[in-house]
C-alpha cells in the first residue's frame, strides 16, 4: 500500500543550504526570567510577530478586566507586558488551531468551578467556539457567541489540527463521570460522512479509552492524518472517514496521552528528505489506565515516568521497520518538544514522577499529582548517530518548576518562551504554586549577528516564487529558508507545530534569495507561517505571512446553521 506520493523537486548546483546539512551555531545557551503573564499559561500560541495569546481556566488571577478576574491575556513579546482579553466562556483545557485566513479558533473548555463572581460572567465552555483575528494595535479581542456558532459536541481535553483545505478538525473527548464522547467534528462545520455539521464517531478514540485526552494529530504530506492516543496509533483518511492503517502500538507499554502525557512533533520536512514524514514522541508513563487505578487516592505522585523516545518514518519501509526506540537523559511526563529553526528539537518542562493532573494522587504535593520537576532542558539532534542525539551539556537549569498546566513555544526571534504551571484548582501560593513568571530560553545562535531580509509578501502561494533582498555574510557556506508553524500549546501537545524547508537559490553576488513556495497544501496547510532565513545555522527573525491565498476555509452554510 502506498501511503503518500513521491514529490520530485529539481535542484540546480546553485541551490544553497539545507537544515539537513546539520550546521549549528556555536556559543552558549542562556535563560532569563522576565515578565509576568497575568493569567496562568495553561494554553499558549504566538499570534503575531510581537504578540502571543495566553488562555487559562477561570480562577482568581491577578489580572483584571471589566471589573472581574481575567482568564485570557495577550502578551507583548517585545515589552513583555500583558493586556487582558475577554472570552465569555471557560477556556479550561480546550484546544486551538489557526485557519487559512489567519484567524485562530479556540474550542472546548469546561464549566466554572471556583466561587465568586466568575459564575455570573462566564459561561460553560464545553461547546464553545472562540475566534481571534490577530492585530498589531492592541484593539483585537476574542469573539464568541454561542447563538451564532458552537460545536456540535461537548469537548474537554480535545485536540485539533489544521487540514489542507484550511479548516480545523477537532478530536475528542469529554471525560466526566459516566460521559465520554469519542467523536470528531470540523470548524467551519462540514456536511461530511452523513453528518451535516454534527459530530462523527471515531472508532479509534473509542478503542483508545481510557487515557486518550489530547490525542496527537498531524497532517501528513499525502493529506491523511497521523493520530496517536494512549498506546495506539493509526493513519486516518479524514476525507473518507477510513482508518488506512493501524500502526504498531507504542513500544514497551508506554502511554503517551494525557493524563499520562508524552510530547510529540513531526520532524522537519525538507526537499532532501523528499518531504517524507517522521514522527517523534517522547516521555509518558507505563502506569495502567484501568479505571480502578484512577480512584482518588490510588495514583502516586512518585509513580515512575518514562524516558522513552520513539521515532517512525511514515512510509511503507519505515512502518515495516517499526518504532525506533531511544532514551532521554531522564524520564519525563508532560515534556514539550519545541522545534528550532535549525532542525533540532528542544525538550522542556514536565516532571520526572507522577501523573498529569491534580487532586487525584494519594500522596499529592499540595494538590499536584506529580513531583520532581524536570528543570534542565534537553537538546535533541535528529541527524546525529543513534546514541549521540541527546545532550544537556551547556543547557541552563531553571529554578521554576513547570508542571501540570505549563506551556512553551518558539517565538519569532527564535528564542523559546516558557510559561505557566498550576497543578491546583484555583490560584495557590503553596508548593507547586500558580506560576506567572515568564522565562526566555535562548539557543547559542542568539549570540550571533543575525541575517536580515526584506521583500516578503503578505501571502505566499504554493509553487510560486519570491525574491528576497538579504543581508548576510559574504563568506556564508550554507543558506536556507524554513517556514514554521509554532503551534498551539497545551498539556505538552503542540497542535499544528511544523517546520518545512523551502527550495531557495542565492544570487551570485549573495544579495538576493529566490524562494519557492511549498509544493502543496498537504506539505504545509494554508495559514500563518513564520519565515526564517538561516545562514550557517543562524536564523533571521521569523517574519509572519500567510501560506496560500489568505482565503477563508470552505464554508458550508447548511452545516453551520445546524
Amino acid at each position: 500500500m502506498k501511503l503518500f506520493p513521491v514529490f520530485h523537486t529539481l535542484f540546480s548546483s546553485a541551490v544553497f543550504g539545507s537544515i539537513a546539512a546539520a550546521q549549528y551555531a556555536s556559543g552558549q545557551w542562556s535563560l532569563v526570567q522576565e515578565g509576568h503573564s497575568g493569567v496562568s499559561a495553561l494554553e499558549l500560541a504566538v499570534v503575531s510577530e510581537t504578540t502571543a495569546m495566553i488562555l487559562d481556566k477561570v480562577e482568581h488571577n491577578p489580572l483584571q478586566t471589566e471589573g472581574h478576574i481575567a482568564w485570557a491575556a495577550e502578551l507583548n513579546l517585545v515589552t513583555r507586558t500583558v493586556r487582558p482579553l475577554n472570552p465569555t466562556s471557560n477556556t479550561w483545557c480546550g484546544t486551538g488551531s489557526f485557519l487559512s485566513n489567519g484567524t485562530m479558533v479556540s474550542s472546548g473548555g469546561h464549566r466554572v468551578v471556583i466561587t465568586g463572581n466568575a459564575e455570573v460572567i462566564c459561561r460553560n465552555g464545553l461547546a464553545a467556539i472562540r475566534l481571534f483575528t490577530p492585530c498589531e494595535d492592541g484593539d483585537c479581542d476574542i469573539f464568541e457567541n454561542d447563538d451564532v456558532r458552537r460545536m456540535g459536541g461537548l469537548r474537554w481535553y480535545p485536540s485539533s489540527v489544521r487540514l489542507d483545505d484550511g479548516s480545523a478538525m477537532i478530536w475528542g473527548i469529554i471525560d466526566m463521570p459516566n460521559i465520554t464522547d469519542p467523536t470528531f467534528e470540523f470548524y467551519p462545520p462540514k456536511n461530511i460522512h452523513g453528518q451535516n455539521g454534527t459530530p462523527v464517531f471515531s472508532q479509534f478514540l473509542n478503542d483508545s479509552l481510557n487515557a486518550n485526552h489530547f490525542p496527537i494529530l498531524t497532517l501528513l504530506p499525502d493529506g491523511n492524518l497521523f493520530v496517536a492516543a494512549n498506546t495506539m496509533a493509526m493513519i486516518f483518511d479524514w476525507k473518507t472517514n477510513q482508518e488506512i492503517m493501524r500502526l504498531p502500538d507504542i513500544p514497551n507499554g508506554v502511554h503517551i496521552s494525557s493524563p499520562l502525557s508524552a510530547g510529540a512533533t513531526l520532524l522537519p520536512l525538507t526537499p532532501e528528505n523528499n518531504y517524507t514524514p517522521e514522527i517523534m514522541i517522547c516521555g509518558g508513563s507505563t502506569y495502567s489506565d484501568d479505571l480502578a487505578n484512577w480512584v482518588i487516592g490510588v495514583p502516586s505522585s512518585q509513580q515512575p515516568t518514562s524516558d522513552q523516545c520513539i521515532r517512525m518514518v511514515l512510509n511503507e519501509e519505515g512502518i515495516a521497520n517499526g518504532w525506533e526506540v531511544e532514551h532521554m537523559p531522564e524520564p519525563r511526563i508532560m515534556p514539550e518538544l519545541i522545534l528550532l529553526p535549525d532542525g533540532r528539537v528542544t525538550i522542556v518542562n514536565g516532571a520526572k514522577t507522577g501523573i498529569a493532573g491534580y487532586g487525584v494522587a494519594g500522596d499529592e504535593i499540595g494538590e499536584s499529582d506529580c513531583d520532581n520537576p524536570a528543570l534542565t532542558p534537553v537538546l535533541y539532534n535528529p541527524h546525529a548517530p543513534a546514541g549521540e542525539r541527546f545532550t544537556q551539556d551547556g543547557l541552563p537549569t531553571s529554578e521554576i518548576p513547570r508542571m501540570y498546566h505549563s506551556t512553551a513555544t518558539l517565538t519569532p526571534n527564535a528564542s523559546i518562551l516558557l510559561a505557566g504551571s498550576n497543578p491546583n484548582t484555583d490560584v495557590e501560593t503553596r508548593r507547586y504554586h500558580t506560576e506567572y513568571r515568564l522565562e526566555w530560553l535562548s539557543p547559542p545562535y542568539m549570540e550571533h549577528t543575525r541575517p536580515t531580509y526584506t521583500g516578503l509578501p503578505v501571502t505566499f502561494d504554493y509553487n510560486s516564487t519570491v525574491t528576497l533582498d538579504v543581508d548576510i555574510d559574504r563568506d556564508a557556506q550554507n543558506v536556507s529558508v524554513v517556514i514554521m508553524d509554532f503551534g498551539f500549546a497545551t498539556h505538552g501537545v503542540h497542535m499544528d507545530q511544523r517546520s518545512v524547508e523551502l527550495v531557495s537559490e542565492l544570487s551570485n553576488d549573495g544579495t538576493q534569495l529566490t524562494v519557492t513556495g511549498p509544493p502543496s497544501p498537504t506539505i504545509y496547510p494554508p495559514g500563518p507561517t513564520y519565515v526564517f532565513v538561516l545562514v550557517d545555522g543562524v536564523p533571521s527573525f521569523g517574519h509572519k505571512i500567510l501560506i496560500g491565498t489568505g482565503a477563508q476555509p470552505p464554508l458550508d452554510e447548511g452545516a453551520l446553521n445546524k
